[in-house]
């Protein structure tokens, strides 16, 4: 265990820094109950930076953030800066951001505790047990490939994007793939188009002999896309760790993302180079900010992801236990509110949630 981790921490825009500051609560409280220990840097990003560097990711923030051993990101963007375009937007800096940090690799994992199962949109016969992680390709495919192209008028008008990926890009991110399996329950299910596409075919190829050369203790299965999307929806439970590329894992993933009823709950992990990027999936949602509303569950459990990658994982585990423990006494904010739930505000449940931890880690 390092003496001390690095941690550059981006609160952004709207409920970002709220959701930032109890995922700090959190980690401090790790800290004080002899886990380990952390060093905070905030820097500007996204819409703040604008008004305050003019650069929605200044290049300083860039070259801290490389340094770090992780950063923290709240959430960028809102209706003030909509009319910005190209790299003046809030979201180009994460864009940028994730280039500097060599992050090819995009973590979703979901997990639903029994006590929040009615608020899926599944039956709750259905939803139990889901614990997934997507692992999706992020600076490949049809969203990065060449040649792209639109041309012609009329009728005879037609434009064309190219699907590529190399098997040097497959291979890295099955390789995260494979090693996230490796920490749980030991099954990775590839999703392709490989009865259709070339390029899948080459997905599928490289990664059955990536397995068959490092990853023969992991269970290794395939699927088709939209075969996944349909058991995705019915039985989600059967999923532990789906790797995908860059288009089918955005679709997937945001998919699975449905499945707790609240982008309150999901967190998220962008890995490649010796910096990862941790943030909560949710938007900066500025209507809320400052009026205590904000959900900081995701934030917090970006914050116990970045323990995993760091390789703290006892720590990681306190901070997930103590979210379960925190949402089976009924604590909620307002997104998960029922008539039987406890009203807690953003600090509240931060809160409670960090004098869990101290107790799990301390005992």
């Amino acid at each position: 265990m390092a003496d001390h981790y690095r941690i550059v921490l981006l609160p952004g825009d709207g409920i970002g820094p709220e959701v930032c500051a109890e995922a700090v609560r959190v980690l401090k409280a790790c800290t004080e109950a002899g886990g380990p220990a952390f060093a905070f840097t905030e820097h500007n990003a996204g819409g703040v930076a604008i008004d305050r560097d003019g650069d929605p990711m200044p290049d300083d923030t860039l070259a801290e953030c490389a340094g770090a051993d992780a950063v923290l990101l709240g959430a960028v963007g809102g209706p003030k800066w909509d009319e910005l375009t190209g790299p003046m937007r809030p979201e180009s800096g994460l864009l940028k951001l994730r280039k500097a940090l060599g992050a090819f690799a995009n973590l979703r994992p979901v997990s639903i505790p029994a006590c929040l199962a009615d608020h899926s949109p599944l039956k709750r016969d259905r939803i139990a047990g889901v614990d997934l992680l997507t692992v999706r390709e992020l600076t490949g495919g049809i969203y990065f490939g060449q040649p792209v192209g639109r041309e012609g008028e009329g009728d005879d008008e037609r434009a064309w994007n190219t699907m590529l990926y190399s098997a040097d890009e497959i291979r890295r991110v099955a390789r995260v793939a494979f090693e996230w399996a490796r920490k749980r329950r030991g099954v990775v299910t590839s999703v392709d188009k490989a009865n259709v596409l070339e390029v899948s075919r080459l997905w599928r190829d490289t990664v059955r002999a990536l397995h068959e050369a490092e990853y023969a203790d992991v269970e290794l299965n395939h699927l088709y896309v939209d075969n996944a999307a349909m058991q995705i929806v019915l039985r989600p439970a059967q999923f532990d760790v789906i790797l995908t590329g860059n288009l089918f894992g955005d679709i997937l993933s945001d998919t699975s993302a449905t499945l707790g009823g609240s982008l309150g709950l999901l967190p998220s992990a962008s890995l490649g180079g010796g910096t990862g990027l941790f943030e909560p999936v949710h938007g900066s949602a500025p209507d809320i900010a400052g009026e205590g509303k904000a959900n900081p569950l995701a934030m917090i459990l970006s914050a116990a992801m970045m323990l995993d990658d760091l390789g703290e994982a006892n720590a990681a585990d306190a901070v997930r236990r103590s979210a379960d423990r925190v949402l089976e006494a009924g604590y909620r904010t307002a997104d998960l509110r029922t008539p039987e739930s406890k009203s807690a505000s953003t600090s509240e449940l931060g809160r409670m949630i960090a004098e869990e931890v101290k107790d799990r880690i301390g005992s």
